[in-house]
Formats: structure tokens, sequence, C-alpha cells
């Protein structure tokens, strides 16, 4: 029985359906039906109830009709027929034009409301940051953006990508730190496209950030946002320009349309030198991390004329909280790492690390300086290393080449790639064998666990993971690469012991995700451009320094042993390992030590902190540049600067050799 009554159920809301997708005259024709079963009704036991209605029946028939008159707005006249008809005719066409209009003003509300949901009003706006793309990138970029103000304001940033605008805005303000310190602004549009560039409004704006596509001819397209930026501002004037492209061959295209005002870099070759620095000095990219972004120490330029006459000496051990690092001269020459007796001369720039740009009061420090915890150690001399590659893509022979430069006869670079990576067996994965590193390629799957029990994974000194360019149907950008992970991470604890391993990662993300161990670390594809492009952005004065610690030729970061500098086991102060780094020619700015938090690097510890330095522990240093004549290899002197409107690269600090 209950079975029939759903079947008449549904057989009954056919129907009904069927006969409301016929016309709109028939859901017309319904809608009055039920307006009238129920305005008639409720009128009717209305005047019945009322006391005070009339005592016959055609009297309360009118007064039925009266009160439902009134409630649908068809007028309440009475009288013959033919005026109570006429009546309900100009109640129709009353109610009729109050419909159209009231259709007219929704249809005009909701089409503007549309359009700004697609954004594509203009933005009237001065000194405010640009950017423009869409990638991983601007996740970064914006979270660091928002921070670098701080209390000072929050700053409008406007973004134009081919996307929802609705959708940029909810996935920008999910970043951390972004909701109620910056004021987003996006705008859906071509960013190649000089009339939808103009919404953004280019030319009032402070700065413009240009952002390479995750795939796709991505440089090619950075080249046509420049031109079409150039064309909106003109060739000379305009705001400052920073923009990143992926291949170091579209570098010298993307500097000529930045122009003058433009600062181009390169993410693929950031990339593959963090990998490279990861894989010999694990913690130091952790350290270039905290160094570029805005939420602990960084880089400041600070007037000092009441230390001028100082020797550089003097200056780095007056400071409690920053560190000193060199001189930007009156002149615009930069002097980082100078000799411990160099002077500040009137009108040059200290150079700092410090956790704010407003370092505090200068105080002598030399007393916490102990000479005979000074070691006397030198720098054991590297060997060759035996590297792993794991996977392939497009910085796999960037990789290859950083490795070859600084490696030491007898190294080993071993390519375990499937067929499908573009090697083919026994084939050289970069530069021709020179004899000091030898390049093999070994077929085979990396994420399949029974190809890395073939290898002697811990007879590497390093284990470097790459995941592919592009995805298959069905894939993310970083499942090769977890799997990969996973797979190292079993043979791990199945031989108890550590690997030491870097991962190259798509998306931030992911980076939650890795099965990393004790000795593993990551490098997120593109971050390192990303912070470099917000600090040029918020600090363009620094330019020449970033120029010369992540370029090639100049000074360089590194991670050394604590033995170097003080005695282990003793207990010493943070200022004698200043001391001790400036009898080396070096800046000490901060140390790493494997308890009790080992992925962390303290930056700018007080001159006066003591503490007992063991042999684990590490000096976070700046070393000088090197004698390119000297020690320099051939092929390095022709790497790019960061040199705005000149030649630049996004590069980091060239690591020691291998």
């Amino acid at each position: 029985m209950a079975r029939r009554r759903s079947a008449l159920r549904d057989r009954a809301r056919y129907r009904f359906d069927q006969t409301l997708a016929r016309s709109t005259g028939t859901l017309l024709g319904w809608l009055a039906v039920c307006c009238l079963a129920v305005v008639v009704p409720v009128s009717t036991a209305l005047v019945w109830m009322d006391p005070a209605a009339p005592r016959s029946l055609s009297g309360r028939l009118t007064a039925v009709w009266r009160t439902s008159a009134e409630t649908l707005r068809l007028g309440a006249v009475t009288g013959a027929p033919l005026r109570m008809l006429l009546s309900v005719l100009l109640g129709l066409i009353a109610l009729l034009c109050v419909s159209t209009l009231v259709g007219v003003i929704t249809t005009g509300l909701g089409d503007r409301v549309a359009e700004l949901r697609r954004g594509r009003s203009m933005v009237l706006e001065s000194g405010h940051v640009v950017v423009l793309g869409w990638s991983d990138q601007v996740f970064t970029i914006v979270g660091e953006l928002a921070a670098a103000h701080g209390d000072r304001g929050r700053p409008t940033i406007a973004v134009l990508a081919d996307r929802d605008s609705t959708g940029m805005e909810g996935e920008l303000l999910a970043v951390h730190g972004v909701r109620g310190r910056a004021r987003l602004v996006c705008r859906t549009g071509s960013p190649a496209d000089p009339a939808a560039l103009a919404l953004v409004g280019p030319a009032t704006a402070a700065s413009v950030l240009v952002l390479p596509a995750a795939e796709g001819e991505a440089d090619t397209e950075v080249v046509r946002v420049l031109l079409a930026l150039r064309a909106l501002t003109g060739p000379e004037g305009g705001p400052r320009v920073v923009s990143a492209v992926r291949d170091g061959r579209r570098l010298p295209a993307a500097r000529l349309a930045a122009g003058a005002r433009g600062t181009v870099l390169e993410t693929d070759g950031t990339t593959a030198r963090l990998l490279v620095q990861a894989a010999r000095r694990p913690g130091l990219t952790s350290a270039l991390r905290d160094l570029l972004d805005f939420a602990g120490a960084e880089f400041h330029l600070a007037d000092a004329p009441h230390l001028a006459g100082l020797t550089f000496r003097q200056i780095a051990l007056r400071h409690d909280t920053s560190c000193a690092v060199g001189y930007l001269r009156a002149d615009g020459g930069l002097l980082l790492t100078p000799p411990a007796g160099a002077v500040l001369t009137a009108g040059d720039r200290l150079v700092v690390v410090a956790h704010d740009d407003r370092p505090a009061a200068p105080t002598d420090h030399c007393a916490h300086v102990d000479p005979t915890a000074i070691s006397a150690a030198t720098p054991a001399a590297d060997g060759p290393v035996r590297v792993l590659l794991l996977g392939w893509n497009r910085r796999g022979p960037l990789i290859a080449d950083l490795l070859r430069r600084g490696a030491r006869p007898g190294s080993v670079l071993d390519v375990v790639a499937g067929p499908d990576s573009g090697l083919l067996p026994g084939q050289q994965a970069g530069e021709p064998d020179d004899g000091r590193l030898a390049v093999t390629h070994r077929p085979g799957d990396p994420t399949r666990p029974e190809v890395l029990r073939g290898l002697d994974l811990f007879g590497y000194d390093s284990v470097i993971v790459l995941g592919p360019d592009t995805c298959q149907a069905g894939e993310r950008p970083d499942d090769r690469a977890l799997l990969t992970l996973l797979a190292l991470r079993s043979s791990e604890e199945t031989a108890g012991r550590a690997l030491p391993v870097v991962a190259e990662l798509h998306d931030h993300r992911t980076e939650r995700l890795a099965p990393l161990g004790r000795a593993a670390d990551t490098v997120v594809r593109g971050r390192l451009t990303a912070l470099l492009m917000a600090q040029l952005t918020h600090h363009p004065s620094l330019a020449p320094v970033f120029d010369e610690i992540f370029a090639t030729r100049g000074g360089a970061l590194d991670l050394r042993p604590a033995g170097e500098y003080v005695l282990p086991g003793r207990e010493a102060s943070f200022a004698t390992v200043v001391a001790a780094a400036l009898d080396r020619g070096q800046c000490a700015i901060g140390y790493h030590a494997p308890e009790p938090h080992p992925a962390d690097v303290v930056l700018c510890p007080r001159k006066s902190d003591r503490r007992v330095w063991s042999a684990e522990d590490r000096i976070l240093v700046l070393l000088p540049a090197p004698d390119a004549s000297a020690t320099a290899d051939p092929a390095d002197r022709d790497l790019p600067h960061i040199h705005s409107g000149r030649r630049s690269d996004d590069t980091p600090a060239e690591a020691p050799p291998a």
C-alpha cells in the first residue's frame, strides 16, 4: 500500500513538472491558482470571524472580495461587475509595470555585481603594488608584502591574472598573515593586454611584479607582459619592475623588455643552486629563507654617521643584536665582508643583518671576546663526493653542471630516471666528462622500491630528488616526488640510518606532506625567487647587496663547523665567534645547533650570549668574494648579476667546492 502511494505521488509530481515546463503562461496560471487558493480561503475566514462583518451573505462576499483584492493589489472597487472587472484589469496593469521596473532594476544591479565579480572595474590607487600573472609564487609574494609593512599601515596589492577575481581573492586571503594586514584588489584579464593592464593602474603604482606561469610558454608570456607595460607607461618612466623567467635563455629578451627600471630573475637557476647547496650544506636553505623573508632578521641599510672613522672590526663588535657585514660607499660602491681594518668614512652606510631596520644604539662588546677560546684549527680540505640524482627535469643539466664546477677529481653523479625522462642509457647528464665528475645514467623508475634496493643508497654523500616538469593524466605535480621520498624513508627505517636527502617540490602545500627523515630537506621551486622579488620590491636599494651575495662572483653564505672558530666544549660568547670570523676575513651572522630544534638557524644572537659550543654546531658566515682570476671556474665568469636595468640574475651564493 505504501509503495502504491509513493508511485501515485511520484506520478503526480511528474505531471505537475511537465505542466510547468510547457510555457511561461502555464507557469503564470499555476501561480495565480496557487495565490487564489491561499488568499481567498484566508480572506473568507477573516471576514466570517470579524464581529463587525455584514450580516447578509452578499455583504460578506463583498467583504471577502475587497480583502482578497487589497491583498493582491488588484483594487477594492465594488459595485457593478463591469466596474469590478475594470478595477482588476487596472490592478494587473499596475502590477505588470511595477514588476517590470523591479526586474529592470534587479537585472541592472545583477549585471553590475557580476561585472565587479569579474574584476573589470578600474583601480584608482596610488603607491600600490601591482602583481601581474598567477603561479605558486604569488602566495609567497603577497604574504611577504603584507608582512613587510607590519604596523605601518595596510598596503594595497592589485593582482591581475586571467582567472576569476573572486577565486583569486579567496585563495590569497587564505594565506597566513594576509587577512587584515593588506588590502587586496583582484582584477580579471590578460596581463599582456594593455587594455586589461590599465585596469590595475600600473602608471601610479610604486612597483610592478611580473610572474611566470607554471605551464606553457611562460617566459614568452613574461616578455609580452613587459612589452605591454612598456607601451602603457613609456620606455623611460613608470614604476620599478621586478620580473622572473624560468629559462635563463630568455633573460636577455626579458631584460630588454623590462627597460632601465627593470630587474629580471631566473627561477630554474635559483632552484638548481639551492638543491646543490642543500645537498652540500644541510640547513643552509633554511638560513637563506630566514634571511630573505620579513618574519625575522634580514638585510638592512643603516645610516651610522656617529661610527665614521672606526674600523670594521670595531663596528662589528659594537652592535649587540645586529651583525654588520659591509659598507655601501657614498659613491655607490659596495664592500661586503671588508677587511677588519677597513674604515667607515663620512657618507657611507652600513649593511647589517638585523631584526629591525632601526638597530639599537651601539655599545662596545669587545670585553665579551675571550681570545683563549678562539680555535686555531684550519678548514679541512674537501674530497671527492658521490651524489645520487633520482628523477630528471629541465633543472637536471643545471644541477649536473653546478656539481661539476665545484667537484674534486674522482667525484661521481649517478642519475636514476625512467625512459620518459629524455635521457638515453649511458648518456651524460650535463657537461662532458673532464675528469672531475663522472656522470652515469641508470635507467629505472625511482618511485619503485625495488629500483632503490638495487642501489647502495648509504654509499652516497647526498641524494637529490627531482619531479617531472609535466604530469601525466590524473597526476599532481609532486606525486612522483612523494612516492620517491616514501621509498627512501622505508630504506632509512629498514637500515636504521639517516639519508641526506633534498627534494624539489612544486607546491608549497606539499611540503607538510613530505615524509622526511632526520637529515632530509626540501626546496620549493620558485620560493627563493619570490622572496627575492618581495625584497627588491620593498628595499630596492638592497639590489647591489643581493647581487653580491647571490651572484657567483660575489660573497657566499656558508655553514662552517664551529670548531674552526671556537674550541669545542668551551663556553664562549657569540662576540668571540664574531671576532674569530673577522680574523679569517668572514662575517658571522648566526649559528645552527642540532639541539633542541635541528631545523632552525639562530640569526643575530646577542653578542653577550654565552653557550658551550660543540663539534656538531655550525656557524653561518658570509665569506669574502673569491679571487675570480685564481679560483673561479672559467665558465663562471659570464654568469649574470642582479643589477637593476642591466644584466641581472637570481642566483644564490655559490656553495664551497664539494
